[in-house]
């Protein structure tokens, strides 16, 4: 295996996520609905909040990786849900559905064999593919984190 292809592979590796940690699907999983709102003590964000902004967050970096007309929301409140619970089931639903998409969006960006992955983003002001990949999956990593954290702390990890 060449070192582009090699490359390539593991970054879909580590945007896809587990190995060391958990993935976003043992994260969300079975997540009783009564408790997706709920902040527990000494914490700033329920799982609510959390699986928002990872949508927000990736869905955010995929497009400036993708298209130069692409407009970032206000930092930070753009990036954030209003409330602390999701406005409906559906809402929890399609959030995580969506962040599905855009990773595999961002897993197919990088999987071309045409994406430079060292070329600067032209409307960028010196970002790579490989650069945003990689914030793609340092950012989910953390927040998956705080995810099984808020699971911990409401007594409800490891999934049942």
């Amino acid at each position: 295996m060449d070192v582009g292809t090699s490359l390539r592979r593991h970054l879909i590796d580590l945007l896809e996520g587990g190995n060391a940690h958990a993935t976003f699907e043992d994260a969300v999983a079975d997540f009783p609905e009564a408790a997706r709102g709920l902040k527990p003590a000494n914490l700033p964000h329920s799982a609510w909040m959390l699986v928002e902004h990872l949508r927000i967050a990736q869905w955010d970096i995929l497009e400036f990786s993708r298209t130069a007309k692409h407009k970032s929301p206000a930092w930070p409140e753009g990036y954030w849900p209003r409330g602390a619970a999701p406005p409906s089931p559906a809402e929890w639903n399609r959030s995580i559905q969506q962040w599905h998409a855009d990773l595999k969006a961002m897993v197919d960006l990088v999987e071309n064999p045409k994406t430079d992955l060292f070329a600067k983003i032209p409307w960028g002001d010196g970002p790579t593919i490989l650069r945003e990949a990689l914030l793609v999956a340092d950012h989910n990593a953390y927040h998956l984190a705080q995810i099984v954290d808020v699971r911990r702390l409401l007594g409800i990890w490891p999934k049942k």
